[in-house]
């Protein structure tokens, strides 16, 4: 279950970085062949490897922990979707100009306090 998990959250994040799987295998010295196993939770991530995915992919370790819980073994669809929907928002995001973002984060706190004065 947890490679699952892991393997999600590598693939959001090196989606949302707009980077291959051959660009990433590169970085940590495997093949674009054990990136694929690795997003799709058929092998596990050892804690060398996974020091070298958040290195490369700028995230603190504790990124590939968030978020997990032990799911049962059926996926649902809905997750999958969730998760690449996410993964496009991000990228969307990150390719916003600062003033862009900046205006953005603004729009959702101020609909934060709509939603609770009424």
């Amino acid at each position: 279950m947890f490679n699952e998990h892991l393997g999600n959250k590598l693939r959001m994040r090196r989606l949302s970085l707009g980077l291959t799987q051959t660009k990433v295998a590169k970085a940590i010295n495997v093949t674009f062949q054990q990136i694929q196993k690795y997003e799709k939770g058929t092998n596990g991530v050892s804690s060398t490897r996974l020091m070298q995915l958040a290195s490369f992919l700028n995230v603190p370790i504790t990124y590939f922990f968030e978020d997990y819980k032990n799911f049962n073994d059926n996926v649902d669809n809905r997750t999958a979707i969730e998760n690449i929907n996410y993964s496009f928002l991000v990228k969307l995001f990150n390719s916003l100009s600062v003033a862009q973002k900046e205006k953005l984060v603004q729009i959702l706190k101020n609909t934060d306090s709509l939603e609770k004065t009424g």
